[in-house]
């Protein structure tokens, strides 16, 4: 198990949000275009399944989870309904007002946030909030910004060593490795029903705060 200064762990610990950027962080940063059949092109990207995986292990362990992303794919749509992501926001190259009205709609506050990053777009975020994250391939600025690195690239389970980092400070990593050792089934990774989630994501939501609506508030 990777060992954590104890500045690190305290910063960890009280982390409620976990917001991250795709291009470059869920993805390898590289864009793919697939001719469509009528005409024009499809932009595509892959993503990790360890970052899929610590993403849902991350809504188990009760952390609320976002996207706010420069560009605008209908991609990122399907990952995030498919992950049971709870917030998106597109289309935003400045990410300061979609972060708090995200944050806000969340109902924590700067410290209780991390956000994952990779470049100089995302530096406001990184020096705002509780616990900032760069990964290994990153703008070196970015790095140098950032209260941790990680050792895996973006788009190769990098969003996982971050929630990993989150989780082991907040004692329940321990836990989800015995349960997978002890084969215990009482984890539930499935992505909860719309009416069940405290942030419903409906198809025409993503596109609809990507153009600066409000984004959905908890407690209605």
């Amino acid at each position: 198990m990777a060992k954590y200064s104890r500045g690190l762990l305290a910063r960890a610990k009280k982390i409620k949000l976990l917001l991250m950027d795709v291009d470059g962080v869920m993805t390898d940063g590289k864009f793919y275009y697939v001719p469509r059949p009528g005409g024009g092109m499809l932009e595509t990207k892959g993503f990790d399944s360890r970052d899929g995986l610590g993403l849902r292990l991350a809504h188990h362990a009760g952390l609320k989870t976002g996207i706010i992303t420069g560009r605008s794919s209908l991609v990122i749509e399907y990952r995030v309904k498919d992950l049971g992501i709870h917030f998106l926001q597109q289309n935003a190259l400045e990410k300061i007002e979609p972060y708090e009205r995200i944050r806000n709609a969340a109902q924590v506050k700067d410290a209780e946030v991390c956000y994952v990053g990779d470049d100089l777009t995302d530096l406001p975020l990184l020096t705002r909030v509780g616990l900032g994250v760069c990964v290994a391939n990153g703008d070196d600025l970015v790095r140098k910004h950032a209260h941790f690195c990680t050792r895996r690239a973006g788009g190769s389970g990098a969003v996982r060593e971050a929630i990993e980092l989150i989780l082991t400070a907040q004692g329940k990593w321990e836990g989800i490795l015995k349960s997978y050792l002890c084969g215990d089934r009482a984890l539930n990774l499935k992505t909860t029903d719309e009416s069940d989630r405290p942030y419903p994501l409906r198809p025409e939501s993503p596109r609809r705060t990507a153009r600066g609506g409000d984004l959905p508030n908890p407690s209605k």
